[in-house]
């Protein structure tokens, strides 16, 4: 149809509502089919990121706290940005270089009402 990836996506989103895909796909399918690459099949970049347990990564906080979230990627050998949804996951937020629970225990909310 000679059309532009923009112009073809907002065919597709006249036509499909919510349930067309987004212009960036649109515009990777393109790219695909200008070079020549009319496979249709998903194509899988790269490996699978290592799974790793919150007692690993607790294991290692119980070492040391001051560890950066880069330290802690490279010991359990997965991408820094898993360590920081799992250490949001659990609660824990650094503050001046040591990783303490975000929420403050009964004791540390009695101390800071009495100051």
């Amino acid at each position: 149809m000679k059309k532009y990836a923009a112009e073809a996506h907002r065919m597709l989103s006249n036509t499909s509502g919510e349930a067309a895909i987004s212009e960036r796909t649109c515009r990777d399918w393109f790219h695909r089919f200008k070079n020549g690459n009319f496979n249709v099949e998903d194509q899988y970049v790269g490996e699978r990121e290592k799974i790793f347990e919150d007692a690993e990564l607790e294991a290692l906080l119980d070492q040391d706290l001051c560890q950066t979230q880069q330290e802690l990627a490279g010991s359990l050998g997965v991408m820094q940005q898993a360590i920081s949804k799992r250490l949001k996951v659990m609660g824990m937020i650094q503050k001046q270089g040591h990783w303490v629970p975000y929420e403050l225990k009964p004791r540390d909310v009695e101390r800071r009402v009495c100051l």
